[in-house]
């Protein structure tokens, strides 16, 4: 199926309008109009594209004429879209700040260049020094700007909170030379989410250099094949968590130069692990003096004017998708990252906030149809969205790009020419809702099996999602990771192999594993992990800021706990490795959706197959079931290839190893064949065929 709006369908019975997606899914049929009128305001775009600027790929490329380009010879031409302004100049550390000497000049498109020759063959701006956009306004009054497709942002918190730009060409020998081809698009997406700044138990920034040296050998002994960073498009502000964006093309210098990120990516390519980037186009940081906010002195610049340009709760401004250069702006940025960087696609963060017009706030969604067309969509959000992934998919076949998006819209994940919005995955953000609620407000026995599975197999037909137990947003301050609502004080006391393993240790490092294991299993075709939680990581998140003193203590992850082999937490660690290795082997999260033969409420027993697998699941807080029956459809001898109560995990052994369990030819739940397990209260067994192992 093609993810192109000008793609064939790849069926003559599809049309080719936007409405394919009826045919998986007629329950849209009376809102085909609105299918229409995003298909057709789409390819008004690509046609207007292709007549003014030559066609995407082109367009996409801004950044070879917007910003800083060095030419072969040395010269340096800067070109910056300012309409508002009526005099423009160029100053910096090369001109000792001489706010007359460069004047820029202006286009009929509001557009402002400079060339500046070489001297003696070398460029007339020195690498690494500060510049600025000096600007005129209408008023008289002068304003000074960092450019908006700077690629190199600094800040010296002694000297101001404010970012500097700095023009960035280190030396050819400086600069850096990719080794390693992208990997394949796999099959199975396994994400290990992580940040760059807090990857260390130590009370600082981390960098680019001591995550590829640290993490990416431990992200690939785990067996992800997937990383997603967070905060490195630059942000001011660090407790923003990176979502406060205020230079887009810049890799954040908190953590290093931009060749140190070349490195990390390149590296963790030639482990076989694919790159995405957290993008962040759902809003701008509001700041002026080193942001995108009131650039050229007015504030519709590349935003919204007035309240409709303000995210009333981010605090943040609302890009204008509908503006032909804010959507040269932003396909361009996505253009960067993918070729000066190297990333294998992107994690859009924010989407409910682009596809309405009332950003998600306070808006409940209840999964009627209505909610997700007319006027409460922001079409040329969707449209925004529709082009991105256009272009991402066009350009680089093996892209994969992912969705933040709260609603369910549908069609966000099927591809453009069914009249989808053409992304590979969205996330199933009501997953870990459900464990949190659960675990603050439930006894374990109140646990709902049928509720259990039916939120974990929720999912649009034909719309793959991304399936995770918790992520970063349940991590930070206000609440707390999975183990800690699990074990509370005790992780403090009582995670010591030579410390008495309490009941509610016990209980706590039992939950952990089974609650991953089922999201693996039945929540979705991929699965995601925030770092350090695949060990159970205590506490929360909580970033340097007033409230707290400026303290890092929050502000890290402390690796140092499953490396130590007298803590507990390696235990929760090996049983993570095992879930992505298994799956690696067995291929379940690209296998179709698992078939549950048993959902038994009063045994909180809850049986399944998926990828030739038989998953078994006892959440009962004091039943153990022997010789306990269940359907499975292929006939043949079984044994286990995960088992969450292996002493390797922590657990009490209480299966022996190499128990073989056969099949008996008689129906039960639906299924061919039964077999009969001993299944110990709170853990999970997983079995697979003899000839597979």
């Amino acid at each position: 199926m093609s993810n192109s709006i000008l793609g064939e369908t790849g069926s003559s019975d599809i049309p080719a309008d936007g409405t394919g997606v009826l045919k998986l899914d007629p329950w849209l049929e009376p809102f085909t109009d609105a299918l229409k009128s995003r298909f057709s305001h789409a390819q008004r775009w690509i046609k207007n594209i292709n007549d003014t600027e030559g066609g995407l790929e082109k367009f996409s490329r801004g950044k070879e004429k917007f910003g800083f380009n060095v030419q072969e010879n040395g010269d340096i031409s800067y070109c910056e879209w300012a309409p508002n302004a009526r005099q423009a100049f160029l100053i910096g550390d090369f001109n000792d700040w001489n706010r007359e000497s460069h004047p820029m000049s202006r286009n009929d498109f509001g557009v402002w260049y400079i060339l500046l020759p070489a001297k003696d063959g070398q460029p007339a701006i020195t690498h690494n020094t500060k510049l600025k956009i000096s600007m005129i306004l209408p008023s008289g009054e002068r304003i000074e700007r960092l450019p908006a497709w700077i690629t190199r942002v600094t800040q010296d918190l002694s000297v101001s909170p404010i970012y500097d730009a700095v023009f960035w060409n280190p030396p050819k020998a400086n600069q850096y030379v990719f080794k390693n081809k992208r990997p394949a698009k796999p099959t199975s997406v396994r994400i290990y989410e992580a940040h760059v700044g807090i990857s260390s138990p130590e009370l600082r920034v981390s960098t680019y250099k001591e995550f590829t040296k640290n993490m990416l050998p431990r992200i690939n002994y785990l067996g992800y094949n997937v990383i997603q960073l967070m905060a490195i498009m630059e942000h001011a502000y660090y407790a923003s968590f990176g979502y406060q964006v205020n230079s887009f093309f810049a890799a954040s210098s908190r953590y290093g130069p931009p060749e140190d990120l070349m490195e990390l990516i390149d590296t963790a390519h030639g482990m076989g692990i694919t790159v995405l980037l957290d993008v962040v186009h759902s809003h701008a940081s509001k700041n002026a003096d080193d942001g995108l906010n009131c650039f050229d002195g007015t504030d519709h610049h590349y935003f919204h004017g007035g309240e409709k340009g303000n995210h009333q709760l981010w605090d943040s401004r609302i890009f204008n998708y509908g503006s032909h250069e804010v959507l040269r702006f932003l396909l361009s940025n996505l253009r960067f990252w993918m070729d000066e960087y190297q990333f294998d696609g992107f994690r859009f963060d924010g989407v409910t906030s682009m596809l309405y017009n009332h950003h998600g706030i306070g808006t409940g969604f209840s999964g009627g149809y209505h909610e997700y067309f007319g006027p409460g969509v922001d079409e040329d959000g969707v449209v925004y969205l529709m082009l991105a992934n256009e272009m991402l998919h066009t350009l680089y076949p093996e892209t994969i790009t992912i969705a933040e998006d709260v609603s369910g819209m549908p069609a966000l994940c099927l591809p453009l020419s069914l009249g989808g919005v053409g992304f590979d995955y969205r996330l199933a953000m009501a997953i870990p809702d459900m464990y949190i609620k659960w675990l603050k407000e439930k006894q374990d026995s109140e646990w709902d099996m049928g509720s259990l599975a039916f939120t974990l197999t929720n999912r649009r037909h034909g719309e793959k999602t991304i399936a995770y137990a918790e992520s970063h947003d349940q991590a930070l301050v206000g609440d707390k990771s999975l183990l800690m609502w699990l074990c509370d004080k005790e992780l403090y006391t009582h995670m010591s192999t030579l410390s008495e393993f309490t009941p509610i240790i016990e209980r706590g490092l039992s939950m952990h594993k089974m609650i991953r294991l089922i999201t693996h299993g039945l929540g979705g075709e991929g699965y995601l992990n925030f770092e350090g939680n695949e060990f159970g990581h205590p506490e929360w998140l909580d970033f340097p800021r007033a409230g707290n003193d400026n303290s890092f203590w929050y502000a890290r992850r402390q690796f140092n706990l499953p490396e130590d082999s007298m803590l507990r937490y390696k235990f929760l660690n090996e049983f993570d490795r095992k879930m992505q290795t298994t799956e690696a082997k067995y291929g379940w999260l690209h296998s179709p959706q698992a078939y549950i033969s048993l959902k038994h409420q009063g045994d909180k027993v809850i049986v399944f197959e998926r990828a030739g697998l038989l998953w078994i699941f006892n959440f009962h807080p004091t039943q153990s079931f022997s010789d306990y029956r269940v359907g499975v459809e292929e006939a043949g001898t079984y044994q286990a290839v995960l088992d969450s109560d292996d002493t390797e995990f922590g657990g009490f052994g209480r299966n022996a190893k190499g128990t073989r369990f056969f099949t008996t030819p008689m129906e039960w739940n639906n299924r061919k064949n039964f077999t009969q397990v001993y299944i110990p209260t709170r853990s999970a067994i997983v079995l697979a065929l003899e000839s597979t192992l």
